[in-house]
């Protein structure tokens, strides 16, 4: 049986409310915007608050079960699915609620559809009808259809993909802990930059790298050259999520050669903190600095932990200019002023990150044989090829 999300929902689809976002308060409920939703569909921990009172708030609070679909812009077709784990929220204007009803449709079921390639294939068929990406909440209700089994089969199905997702979501975990352990070493042994209570020197980052730029004209990038956008860098981790093999005359402006001792320094929008180690050699978008730690100066390791900081963050989100794209430029990044360490101990800083990288790499390919797992049975249960 297909259903139109219309005709599974008790709703036509609700559009969210225009509040202002304010720091979030354990008084007042969560405010959630498109933003505040990560790509797997998890809440992130520091969401803001909703301007106004419990009043103006009430038409908007979710209860268990509302999916919330983004209307427009470059996150039109993400979904979230609230439950009672996140406490109180509120939703935002650029989401669309719809509430499944429960007696024929199983919501995290519903959910799971809105992860499926048939779903994101839907979605970018409606993108290339309009110049600006938009899907409204009627063509969401009437347009979107969703193979709708029997509520005790959607159960199982739901099941099922929430066994894989944990083991997913738990490999994760364990990736971010990594990155934890490594930002604590570093201020185990080097302390806090700004504080500086260890009484290191201090120098301005040009000093202990070179901003020197290869600049790469279209016509000397080669057949089958590795190109890497801003977009492929993951805010806060600087995990590199894709690269690009570049075809002849496929990239019409300059660029930046790199190899693997660089560093790639995201210089947009500073405060998503893109801070990458490549390990192999290509070309970047002129978005992303190439920074390279002078050898027998400093190590490629301890420039990267003071980079992804919060306190170099703080910095370059000071000095960036631009209303709606802010950008930091080289210049002010070389004028940071670093704490210097003694190399040998930045050395022996390196060989414990090396090794903690190393566990890392095995965490990572776990990963992503859960994430092949997990999308194999997204797609074969919604085709009715999973036995339940």
């Amino acid at each position: 049986m297909i259903k139109t999300l219309e005709e599974l929902s008790l709703t036509k689809g609700e559009y969210g409310g225009g509040f202002s976002a304010v720091d979030y308060s354990e008084d007042k409920p969560r405010y959630i915007r498109i933003t505040d939703i990560k790509e797997g569909g998890e809440l992130k921990k520091d969401t803001k608050s909703p301007s106004g009172t419990e009043k103006d708030w009430k038409k908007y609070k979710l209860v268990e079960g509302d999916i919330l679909f983004a209307r427009s812009g470059a996150t039109v077709g993400k979904t979230f699915l609230y439950e009672e784990k996140y406490g109180d929220c509120i939703y935002a204007g650029y989401l669309i609620r719809f509430k499944p009803n429960t007696k024929i449709a199983y919501p995290k079921y519903v959910y799971y559809y809105t992860r499926t390639p048939k779903y994101n294939a839907w979605v970018l068929n409606k993108q290339n009808v309009v110049a600006q990406p938009n899907i409204n909440a009627k063509q969401y209700g009437t347009e979107l259809k969703i193979p709708l089994p029997p509520l005790p089969t959607q159960k199982k199905i739901a099941a099922l993909l929430d066994a894989a997702d944990a083991y997913r979501q738990k490999t994760k975990a364990l990736i971010e802990k990594y990155d934890e352990l490594t930002q604590s070493l570093f201020l185990d042994m080097f302390g806090d930059p700004v504080v500086n209570e260890k009484g290191w020197e201090k120098v301005q980052l040009s000093k202990l790298c070179s901003f020197d730029k290869m600049s790469v004209k279209p016509d000397d990038i080669k057949e089958g050259e590795t190109y890497l956008g801003l977009e492929c860098i993951e805010k806060m981790t600087g995990n590199i999520l894709n690269k690009f093999t570049v075809h002849a005359g496929e990239l019409k402006s300059n660029k930046f050669w790199f190899n693997k001792d660089y560093i790639l320094y995201g210089k947009l929008r500073p405060y998503l903190n893109k801070v990458a180690v490549p390990t192999f050699e290509g070309v970047c978008s002129t978005d992303i600095i190439p920074i390279k730690p002078i050898k027998n100066i400093t190590t490629k390791e301890f420039i990267t932990s003071l980079m992804r900081g919060d306190w170099f963050v703080s910095f370059a989100d000071e000095r960036s200019s631009g209303a709606n794209l802010p950008r930091i430029s080289p210049r002010e990044v070389e004028k940071y002023r670093s704490i210097n360490p003694p190399f040998p101990l930045q050395n022996q800083f390196a060989e414990h990150v090396q090794k903690i990288e190393a566990q890392k790499a095995q965490a990572q390919e776990s990963l992503e044989k859960a994430e092949e797992l997990f999308n194999s049975l997204l797609g074969r249960a919604f085709k009715g090829e999973v036995s339940i």
